[in-house]
């Protein structure tokens, strides 16, 4: 597939046609795909994040002089957390490139945060193998760094269960709990949905592939609810 769409967005000067095709190349894929000699992306992913870790690190430590460690700490994990990263996948459309076995292209795999996070960080793992440390820098400040304000004004690098804990303790004397409503999917691929309750009252729901992501996006529903942050 050609990326027409993808290319003038990398800013680069040149190409690597063969590499750009492994950006994209899931490990289902090869396993199907034997007999084409082909390499998923998963070494350009694990080069990636270390240079979306190092390049958000700077960034951070030489624009807020006046924060410290641990809350820069909690700002760059908002960065580069597989949510934010699956929301650029989804503005970029990478999804549509996904090479994918049958079974995962039938699982929904395209649509899945953890494999469009994934893509994203192979995908800036090429960018500075191709264009090199000041390319991949500018492609991380215009897709990635950008999103910080919004995460402040949101709350979002906050660990939501623990702050809808201690709001609700103060608030209202109450400490929360969680319920699985439903779970689906194989025990591979699971998919929850928690409930988190103030005594009886069910204040919020949230989806993940995991019981703990699920109960932080229904600790974070709650918060948006009962107005103790701001909606998204």
């Amino acid at each position: 597939m050609p990326y027409t769409d993808l290319l003038p967005l990398l800013g680069l000067e040149k190409q690597d046609q063969e590499l750009l095709d492994r950006v994209f190349i899931h490990r289902s894929y090869v396993n199907e795909h034997r007999d084409e000699d082909l390499r998923s992306n998963e070494r350009l992913e694990f080069l990636g994040d270390a240079v979306l870790e190092l390049i958000s690190t700077e960034y951070l430590f030489r624009n807020f002089d006046s924060k410290d460690e641990g809350e820069l700490t909690n700002w760059r994990s908002a960065l580069v957390k597989g949510t934010t990263l699956a929301q650029v996948a989804s503005d970029l459309n990478l999804g549509k490139y996904l090479k994918l076995s049958k079974g995962e292209e039938k699982s929904g795999g395209r649509d899945k945060d953890y494999l469009l996070a994934n893509t994203v960080e192979a995908l800036i793992g090429y960018v500075y193998l191709t264009g090199g440390y000041t390319k991949a820098q500018l492609f991380i400040h215009k897709f990635i760094l950008v999103r910080l304000q919004d995460i402040l004004e949101n709350k979002l690098h906050i660990d939501s269960k623990s702050f809808f804990q201690e709001m609700a303790q103060d608030k209202l004397g109450i400490t929360p709990h969680y319920n699985v409503l439903d779970e689906s999917g194989p025990d591979h691929q699971k998919n929850f949905i928690m409930g988190v309750y103030l005594g009886d009252e069910l204040v919020g729901e949230g989806k993940g592939q995991s019981k703990q992501s699920a109960e932080q996006n229904a600790a974070r529903d709650a918060l948006v609810k009962k107005g103790w942050i701001g909606s998204l």
